[in-house]
Order: C-alpha cells, then structure tokens, then sequence
C-alpha cells in the first residue's frame, strides 16, 4: 500500500521533521554530483555507507558511518529516496508534535542506530554497504501507529477493480497501513535467513520498528494522547466534508 497523506494537522511547524526531509535530498544531489564527476557509486558507497564487517572490526573508527549512512541512499535509484521520503513527510509531522523537535531528532537518530545494529548482528562479516533512511523513518511509522492507530490515512488504492467502489483512494487506519509495513518486512527478513545478501537490510527495518515501540513512550511530551480524528469506515476521501468532517467530540544492503 501506498499511503498519499494522513488527515491529522500539527500544532507546531515540524521544521526538524522539514529539516530531515532537504538533508536527505541534499546528500543525494551531491551523490549525483560526485557520480557525475567519474566516482563510481559502489566506491561512494562504500566510503560514506555502513559496511557491518569494517564495523565489527574497528567500531569506534567506523562508527561515523552510522551516522552518515541514515543520510545517503542509492544514487541510481529515484523510488529509493522516494519511497522514504514519503513515508517521513506523511508521518514524521505529527510524530515531532508530539514529541517536540529535540526529542523528536534524538528519537530519529537513535531508531537510525538501532536499525543499523540489527543489521550488523544478524550480518556482521557482511562486506555489503548499508545505506538508506528507512531504518530511522520505520521508528517513526512504529511511534505514529502507537500514538494515532486509528488515524485516518488516505492510499493509492492498489486494486483496479476496486476503484469502481472506492475510487482511486480510499482510506484505512493507520495501524493496517504501517502494520503492513512491518509483517512485509518480517516476511522478507525471516525469508533472506540462510539465502543469499537481499538487496534490502530488511532486519535494519524491524530494528528501528521495533526500537520505535519502545522509545516512542520515553519520548513523547504528553501523558495522553491528542484528540484525533479517528478512520470511521470503507469510504473514499471524496466522503469528507473537510479536513474536521468526522473529528470526535470528545476523544481523544538498503534500508
């Protein structure tokens, strides 16, 4: 599933979450500078990308690239960057409302490390670049579904017969669309054990989702939950009447 946006306006302008969102582009375009100057991508990226076995071998000399592999993303590859990009503008918003801007950049940069550490267990003499921002943003998908579940969001709905009911959106709560996220990913992990290097670090997705589980309430500024407007059935987005329509009333490899 494809998720096009959610329906839950921030009280704050989520200027790390913004920030977050023009570094990563920043670091592609000069990914795509330097490439274009002769450096092959492979030799980029493994200078800037993390390597599990040059990490287990010397981890505070490469521990660096922990931090600049959350940054980069494959050169060649638009529905890369994209894909992530995506998801963090959609959901990373709200999760900064919740939590504040500083909280939400130390949450965003731990998910990120513990991503990577669940790729360099599971991998550890793996001399295949991990990079990639979809570690750190599966923390965030992890932390919106914990705090909103049953938020509405809007998908590209994927079935062609259906659009003669739905349309080509329709809507679903949050907890299926990013529940999805993580059985996908759980799937395909458990599927890559003993087979060859997947091209995607799949376990790097499970460690920030299931880091993002457990921060999530450390972080978070309120002791409740905002009220939210809450999905309320099979509809179309065409079947609002505006952004508040149905708000409650009361309550509340690469990665």
């Amino acid at each position: 599933m494809i998720p096009i946006r959610d329906h839950l306006p921030t009280r704050r302008v989520p200027f790390v979450n913004y920030a977050l969102v023009l570094a990563n582009i920043a670091v592609y375009m000069w990914e795509r500078l330097i490439i274009a100057e002769g450096v092959r991508p492979t030799r980029l990226l493994m200078a800037l990308g993390l390597v599990p076995a040059r990490f287990t071998a010397d981890p505070l000399a490469d521990g660096v690239h922990v931090f600049t592999s959350m940054f980069m993303h494959d050169p060649s590859s638009l529905a890369h960057i994209g894909g992530n990009l995506l998801f963090l503008w959609i959901f990373g918003d709200n999760v900064e409302d919740a939590m504040g801007h500083a909280r939400y950049a130390a949450f965003y940069l731990l998910g990120g490390i513990a991503a990577a550490m669940a790729q360099v267990v599971i991998g550890p003499h793996s001399a295949v670049p991990m990079v990639g921002a979809s570690g750190a943003i599966a923390a965030v998908l992890a932390a919106y579904a914990s705090l909103y579940p049953r938020s509405p969001i809007t998908i590209l709905n994927p079935f062609l017969p259906l659009w003669f009911f739905f349309g080509l959106f329709f809507e679903l709560p949050a907890w299926i669309v990013i529940g999805e996220f993580f059985l996908i990913n759980l799937w395909n992990a458990l599927g890559s054990i003993g087979g060859a290097s997947a091209s995607v670090a799949f376990f790097a997705h499970l460690g920030g989702f299931v880091a993002g589980l457990f921060l999530v309430r450390l972080f978070v500024r309120e002791v409740r939950p905002r009220q939210h407007e809450h999905w309320s059935g099979w509809q179309p987005p065409a079947a609002r009447r505006g952004p508040w329509a149905r708000r409650p009333a009361a309550r509340h490899d690469r990665f």
